[in-house]
Parts: C-alpha cells; sequence; structure tokens
C-alpha cells in the first residue's frame, strides 16, 4: 500500500513536471509526429514558431473552426457535449485544449483509456497553461497534410508564405482542413472545404467583435 502511494505520488509529479515544462519549452515531438515519419519512412515537415510569429487571425480562425466557446470555458465545453450526446454521438465536442493534450501526450486511436487519460490531463494544462499557449502548441502541432504538421510548414506548403503573414482567406483555409487533413487541400479546396472556409472566416469576425477572442489575443 506505502509503494502504491508513492508510486501513484511520483506519476503524479511527473506528470505535472512535464506539463509546466511545456509550457515554456516545445515539445520535442509527439507520438503522432514519429508515428507518421515512421509510416512515410521520411521525416515530416514541422517547423515550431511563437506565437507572435503567427498572424492573430490564424487564432481566430482555428478558434472559430474548432471550439468557438475556447475562452468560455475550463478545457470542457458543457454544451457541446450535451448536444453531441444529444445528436446520438454523431458530432464532435472535444475543445481545442482536449486536441491539444491528446496531440501533444497521448495517441490518435480511440479508447476508453486514452479517454480517461486526457479527462485527467485536460483541466490539468488548462491550469499551468494560458490559452495562447494551448493555441500556440495546438497551431505547431496539429497535422495539415500528409506529413505536413504545424502552422509554418502548412502555411509555406500551401501558399508559399510564413505563418505571420497569412491573410484572412488563407488562415480560414487552414483551419478548413482541420480535423481531416489528409482528405482536404486548402490550395486546392473542394467545394465543402471553400463552404467551410467562408464560415470559418465569418465566425473568426464575430468572436473578434464579441470578445470571444479576448483571451488569447497578443
Amino acid at each position: 500500500m506505502k509503494w502504491s502511494i508513492r508510486s501513484v505520488l511520483t506519476v503524479g509529479v511527473l506528470v505535472l513536471a512535464i506539463v509546466g515544462l511545456f509550457g515554456f519549452v516545445a515539445p520535442p515531438t509527439t507520438h503522432t509526429i514519429w508515428s507518421e515519419g515512421r509510416r512515410l519512412g521520411a521525416p515530416v515537415d514541422q517547423v515550431w514558431v511563437d506565437a507572435d510569429q503567427i498572424a492573430p487571425v490564424m487564432f481566430r480562425s482555428a478558434v472559430a473552426a474548432e471550439d468557438a466557446n475556447f475562452c468560455l470555458h475550463w478545457g470542457f465545453d458543457v454544451e457541446a457535449i450535451q448536444a453531441a450526446i444529444e445528436a446520438g454521438g454523431t458530432r464532435g465536442a472535444s475543445t481545442i485544449s482536449q486536441q491539444v493534450v491528446k496531440n501533444v501526450f497521448l495517441w490518435q486511436d480511440r479508447s476508453w483509456v486514452r479517454k480517461g487519460m486526457e479527462a485527467v490531463l485536460t483541466p490539468v494544462a488548462e491550469a499551468m497553461w494560458s490559452k495562447r499557449r494551448i493555441l500556440e502548441l495546438y497551431l505547431n502541432v496539429a497535422e495539415f497534410d500528409e506529413g505536413v504538421f504545424g502552422v509554418q510548414s502548412a502555411a509555406q506548403h500551401y501558399f508559399g508564405v510564413d505563418a505571420r503573414d497569412l491573410s484572412a482567406l488563407q488562415a480560414a483555409r487552414l483551419a478548413a482542413v482541420l480535423p481531416s487533413p489528409k482528405t482536404r487541400s486548402a490550395s486546392r479546396p473542394s467545394n465543402f472545404v471553400e463552404r467551410r472556409a467562408r464560415s470559418i472566416r465569418g465566425g473568426a469576425e464575430t468572436i473578434n467583435q464579441d470578445g470571444r477572442a479576448d483571451c488569447f489575443q497578443g
């Protein structure tokens, strides 16, 4: 019993230390990036950029696309979860905070074990990281095309520009390829991606005006 308690405490301290460290240091890699590089048999395309090197409209577009209430919750969007349950589980309810925890610390396969770990780690990350840092991590480890990770590599890959120079349309298109980057293109958008990008662009403008972007604006 004594050893069990000590083991739990040790794991807890280690988790807090790693989460705290990633509040200031870029993760060296993630399971998803590593496994994708192994699958492709070549290094993936990823270049880390700090938040101030990313166009503000990219932050707003990501939030508008994936988690419009990002500034209003503590890691879980209860209303979205309830709506997903009422829809019979046919719609997603993961917040950006949950996606960051999954992308940085865990793996992509769906399982109750991963979901449980995600549920434990998400409030820890919310407590230790700023909302801006959560978005910075999200945009640097998200996959935007096969083997293309992070907004800087995606901006260069699709548009030949740096992340800081993305236009509102380009940012909306990048956000529109999520969460299915292998079947969508930001530079050669399908009708679906075009419609989604228009919606995201409008949503980004809305959250900028109504204050739902205040928690991460630099």
